[in-house]
């Protein structure tokens, strides 16, 4: 990889961590369901999935830009558009296997969530003994 993709990549991920900022300030939460997060993923998902399967797109922009937009701009904007992207990819080369990364991804995740929540209360409970 050269220094000018790790340039294009760092602009990138600015462009998307102001955009996903952006959209946090834009939605705020109702009744508790996370608006923000939501928007980002769906928009993050197609756009991603567009990106790198519109041929127009493919053919007019260099490879060093589409991973700067895909991996920069969306990767910073959202990480779920990548999930949903492998998911759809295995999907249609091996549907169990699919399912079985979907389950482990968003089961692992929340279990990961859960596990860091409970460390943490768990942590602030003896700072305060």
């Amino acid at each position: 990889m050269t220094i000018r993709l790790f340039l294009y990549i760092g602009i990138g991920g600015m462009i998307g961590t102001l955009a996903r900022y952006s959209t946090s300030i834009t939605f705020s939460e109702i009744n508790g369901f996370p608006y923000a997060t939501l928007v980002v993923n769906l928009i993050g998902c197609f756009l991603l999935s567009f990106i790198l399967n519109y041929d127009k797109i493919k053919q007019r922009l260099s490879p060093e830009i589409r991973i700067a937009l895909g991996t920069g701009v969306i990767g910073s904007f959202t990480t779920f558009s990548t999930f949903a992207l492998e998911t759809i990819e295995l999907w249609n080369n091996n549907m169990l296997l699919a399912l079985a990364y979907a389950l482990l991804s968003v089961g692992g995740g929340l279990a990961f969530c859960y596990i860091g929540y409970k460390l943490a209360n768990r942590g602030q409970r003896l700072d305060t003994v």
